[in-house]
C-alpha cells in the first residue's frame, strides 16, 4: 500500500504528459497516414497512442520513485556508521602504542576503512583477530609467505587501531596495562612480518612462536 501511495503522489507531480505536443503531433500524423491506406481507423490509433502514453508515464514515475527512495537509503548510509559515503578516511592512533624510531608501525596497510563499531565491537574484533592470527600457524612452513604477510598484516592493522580505541575509552587504572599488552604484540608483530618478508622461516617461527603466547594475553583480557 505504501509503494502505491508513493506511486501516485509521483505521478501527481508529473507534467500532465497525456497533453504533451510530441504525442499529439504524433497521433496526428500517424491518423493522417494510416487512414489514407485504410489500415487502421483513427480510434485504434487513439487508443495504442495512450497505451503508450501510460507506459511512459508509469516507466517516468518508476524511475522517480526510484530515485527518492536512494536519497533516502544514502540520508541513512551516512548516519548509520557502517556505510563508506566519502573518500576513505585516514585512521589515527592517539596512544603510545608507535614504534619510538618510527613513529608508526611497519605493517600497517593504507586505504584499509575502519567502521566505527563502537568499544565494545572493537574488544570482540580483537579478541576474534587475535584468535584468528594463533590459527596462522599453520600455514607456516607450506611455502606461502605472500598470504602469511598480507593476512598478518590485514589482521594486525585492524588490531592496532582497536588497541588504540579501547585504551582511550578504558579506565585509569587499564590504560598503562593495555598500552604495554599492545607494544608487547606490535613489537613483535613488526618482527614477525620482517622475517616473513624475507622467507626466513627459522626466524619466522621462532618469533611466531613468542607472539602466541602474547595473542593468548589479548584473547584472555578482551574475553
Amino acid at each position: 500500500m505504501t509503494l502505491t501511495a508513493n506511486l501516485n503522489g509521483v505521478m501527481a507531480s508529473l507534467p500532465n504528459i497525456t497533453k504533451l505536443n510530441c504525442f499529439e503531433n504524433a497521433l496526428k500524423r500517424s491518423t493522417a497516414v494510416i487512414s489514407f491506406h485504410g489500415k487502421k481507423t483513427t480510434k485504434e490509433i487513439q487508443e495504442n497512442s495512450v497505451k503508450a502514453t501510460r507506459r511512459t508515464a508509469l516507466g517516468l514515475a518508476s524511475i522517480a520513485l526510484v530515485l527518492a527512495h536512494s536519497s533516502t537509503y544514502n540520508s541513512l548510509a551516512d548516519d548509520n556508521g557502517y556505510w563508506l559515503t566519502t573518500p576513505i578516511p585516514v585512521p589515527s592512533a592517539y596512544n603510545k602504542i608507535a614504534n619510538d624510531e618510527s613513529g608508526t608501525r611497519s605493517f600497517l596497510k593504507k586505504g584499509i576503512y575502519i567502521a566505527n563499531i563502537g568499544t565494545k565491537g572493537r574488544i570482540r574484533r580483537l579478541k576474534k583477530y587475535a584468535f584468528d592470527l594463533l590459527a596462522m600457524g599453520d600455514l607456516i612452513g607450506q611455502d606461502m609467505w605472500h598470504y602469511i604477510r598480507m593476512y598478518l598484516r590485514l589482521k594486525s592493522t585492524f588490531m592496532y587501531f582497536d588497541f588504540d580505541n579501547v585504551i582511550s575509552a578504558s579506565s585509569v587504572n587499564d590504560k598503562q596495562p593495555l598500552t604495554d599488552l599492545a607494544n608487547r604484540l606490535f613489537d613483535n608483530v613488526e618482527k614477525l612480518e620482517d622475517a616473513v618478508k624475507k622467507h626466513d622461516l627459522p626466524v619466522t617461527q621462532s618469533l611466531y612462536q613468542d607472539t602466541t603466547t602474547i595473542l593468548q594475553e589479548v584473547m584472555e583480557r578482551m574475553a
